[in-house]
């Protein structure tokens, strides 16, 4: 049994959530030879730093995050900070030699995700980036498809990440609203996911052009260390100004010779997570939203063929329902319609990277893959200055 000691540095929401998966892998994955123990936490408020270590087992807590990479028993760091920290943090873990998972979007703007690659890369660690909804089983069995050559050749891709937690006035001014903590608004917090996704089924993007808008312009000032950016201001509490993008839209041309648009928006009344995807080749085609998780659409119309009617009575999607034939599901719920969660995603991506560190082998997605994304988001920010298309180049500035 191969042990590796965690620490995670920010313990909101999603140090909350990588905690319960590396404490769950330990079940789910019990026969794996892999196992993960809760050495350090670290949050700047004492309070959730010592409730989460009571809560999830750490050994022990801090509010200095540098303890947490100096600690002797810790071998994998978890970076869930806010944006702003990404980079200080990442260049001390590398430096330290420990292995890193960052959330995403790694850096605030593409060269801070190009800095912090390139510290990995010179300390050869090995890298994660929270990048979850690869991991759905669905998914996986869609990129499966798609390898399989099953749909042909790449035709049209359509993907989205629309999502309402920002869609009240009200919702509190959390550093995610802010371009000098988060850097990116839509582009960064969602449409990360919409390009790694694109880039994970569709393949390298070749070209972009842009759009952004701020719907909401103020919100509440928030409290600090409480609440997160789910959470509601009052109207009478004092306000300021969001500085970072409510909205964006993106017309693509893939390397490939693919077409599409991508689309992201914090602000959309009605969608709650709706990250979503349409697939088109020129045999056959996919469809998948996260809402949805547990579901798959395929459309391979091969009886129209087989029988050379002139209308297919069958012809149209058909609905694929997750099941243990269908990669990671069997980890979890022993039979198909048996539903996975966003916890089960986490747990599979933290459990992944066990397996690839062990295995001595890069990770993906890990920083690498947070470059693809980045030097797509820069040609985005290109178009967004000149009003004109954008190839996606590499990064190539030193640090």
């Amino acid at each position: 049994m191969r042990e590796f000691g965690i620490g995670v540095i920010g313990m909101g929401w999603m140090g909350e959530t990588h905690s319960r998966a590396f404490r769950a892998l330990n079940e789910r994955f019990h026969d794996s030879g892999l196992k993960a123990r809760l050495v350090m936490c670290a949050d700047v408020d004492a309070g959730r730093a010592e409730t989460a270590q009571a809560r999830f087992g750490f050994a022990s807590s801090t509010t200095h995050w540098e303890e947490v990479i100096r600690h002797p028993e810790v071998d994998i760091v978890t970076v869930a900070s806010p944006n702003f920290l990404h980079r200080e943090i990442v260049r001390a873990v590398a430096q330290a030699g420990r292995h890193v998972l960052c959330e995403k979007p790694v850096g605030r703007n593409a060269a801070e995700t190009m800095a912090i690659a390139q510290a990995a890369r010179r300390a050869g660690i090995n890298s994660c980036v929270g990048f979850n909804y690869r991991w759905v089983p669905m998914v996986q069995y869609a990129r499966q498809t798609r390898d399989s050559g099953a749909l042909g050749s790449l035709t049209h891709y359509r993907g989205r990440f629309f999502s309402s937690y920002g869609h009240n006035p009200l919702s509190q001014l959390s550093w995610r609203f802010e371009d000098d903590k988060s850097g990116f608004g839509t582009l960064g917090d969602l449409l990360s996911h919409v390009i790694d996704m694109a880039l994970f089924l569709a393949g390298p993007i070749d070209r972009v052009t842009g759009l952004r808008h701020t719907f909401i312009q103020e919100r509440p000032l928030p409290q600090p260390g409480v609440g997160t950016h789910f959470s509601l201001g009052r109207e009478e509490d004092p306000s300021g100004p969001v500085t970072n993008e409510d909205y964006v839209a993106v017309l693509v041309e893939w390397a490939a010779g693919g077409r599409g648009v991508l689309e992201g928006c914090r602000v959309m009344y009605g969608p709650k997570c709706d990250l979503a995807f349409d697939l088109h080749g020129t045999d056959g085609a996919l469809r998948w939203n996260f809402e949805r998780m547990n579901e798959l659409e395929v459309y391979h119309p091969s009886s129209k063929r087989e029988t050379g009617l002139k209308a297919d009575l069958h012809d149209g999607y058909a609905r694929l329902v997750a099941g243990p034939e269908h990669p990671g599901h069997g980890q979890f719920l022993p039979g198909g319609g048996m539903a996975l969660g966003y916890d089960d995603l986490k747990t599979l991506e933290a459990f992944r990277f066990l397996e690839s560190i062990d295995a001595n082998r890069p990770h993906a997605p890990g920083l690498e893959e947070a470059l693809r994304v980045a030097e797509v988001q820069d040609a985005i920010v290109r178009s967004w200055e000149t009003g004109q298309w954008a190839s996606v180049a590499p990064l190539t500035a030193a640090e």
